[in-house]
């Protein structure tokens, strides 16, 4: 190939969140959900075992409890979740910077639409040969990163033609990630009269066995945990990291912070803030979850100030973040 050649390559890049439901009803919650716990990566039980659970008592009950929540942060306007608002914000401003370098950035979902295969195919047919997959999750586990890398091979097994493919694997440290979330606490936190006691990190949980296993998250939140208390000289005491949303019988990573919070009740802690580093967008976990259930939590046990501090969102050094990763990851390829 010559230097033209090489020069002409187009280049795609697809962004891939967790997943959302289309709408708020029992029908679309109950099928998102359904493809959700019924991934392997997700519920490491056998089928036989939990897709009559599943099937018979989990999605009876749930979508209707979820459908609630899922009210409480819905975007109306644009009749969308806040993940997929800010997902897709976060690959148009990326497209717009990338306009005119002869890449191609999209979005998609690992449940629910718009899906991978869709946006695989989009791609390819805008002419993209290469792609890199660039999987949302700061921090690596086989239930997030794995699962997206699955679903795009479980894909492109149907090609006759297949594209290049690289995957990102987490960026649990990276400096442009510390500095985005760094920055944008103290953002969050400069306009109030008095700065928290406690800041919590707050990361989405992980059945411990998960982990004895073989999963290297705990590993990653830690990572970025220790790198920003150093961005910010607090101890581990003053910045503590807590697990959340956890799901089943099994035992959990924790602290949970349902727990810690509990804690600080007792001790008269009075002001914390909350920050979720492992999410890139705000989503349910963190609009209602920590927003609304463990606000709520703190205060009526006689907390007086709690503050959620937003994701990273599309937030310009999110955008800065993403498009230096990608420009990292694609090198060879321009």
């Amino acid at each position: 190939m010559n230097r033209n050649e090489r020069h002409q390559r187009k280049i795609g890049v697809l962004l891939v969140n967790l997943g959302t439901p289309e709408g708020t009803d029992y029908w679309s919650i109950r099928r998102y959900l359904s493809e959700f716990l019924s991934d392997k990566r997700v519920i490491e039980l056998s089928s036989l075992l939990w897709q009559p659970i599943l099937q018979g008592f989990v999605l009876a009950f749930r979508p209707r409890r979820l459908g609630h929540s899922y009210k409480k942060i819905w975007d109306n306007v644009k009749n969308k979740s806040p993940l997929a608002v800010f997902t897709q914000n976060q690959a148009e401003s990326l497209q717009i910077d990338f306009a005119n370098q002869n890449i191609c950035v999209e979005w998609a979902m690992r449940y629910g639409k718009p899906s991978i295969e869709k946006k695989l195919d989009f791609l390819i047919e805008q002419g993209c040969n290469h792609i890199l997959i660039l999987p949302l999750y700061p921090q690596y586990s086989a239930t997030t990163t794995a699962t997206v890398n699955d679903e795009v091979f479980r894909v492109l097994m149907s090609y006759r033609q297949q594209p290049a493919i690289r995957t990102l694997f987490s960026f649990p440290d990276h400096p442009d990630y510390i500095k985005a979330l760094h920055h944008t606490i103290q953002e969050q936190l400069q306009s109030r009269a008095v700065q928290p006691e406690r800041i919590l990190l707050s990361f989405h949980g992980l059945p411990l066995r998960y982990v004895k296993a073989g999963d290297p998250y705990e590993q990653e939140c830690q990572k970025t945990a220790a790198a920003l208390r150093d961005a910010f000289g607090k101890t581990e005491q003053e910045m503590p990291l807590v697990y959340q949303s956890r799901f089943g019988p099994d035992k959990w990573l924790g602290p949970n912070i349902a727990d810690v919070i509990k804690e600080y009740n007792k001790q008269g802690i009075q002001n914390i803030a909350v920050v979720a580093p492992g999410f890139m967008a705000d989503c349910l976990e963190t609009k209602e979850e920590i927003n609304c259930e463990y606000r709520e939590l703190f205060l009526s046990n006689g907390g007086k100030e709690f503050t959620y501090i937003p994701c990273l969102n599309d937030h310009p050094l999110a955008i800065s973040l993403l498009k230096n990763i990608i420009q990292q990851e694609i090198k060879g390829w321009i």
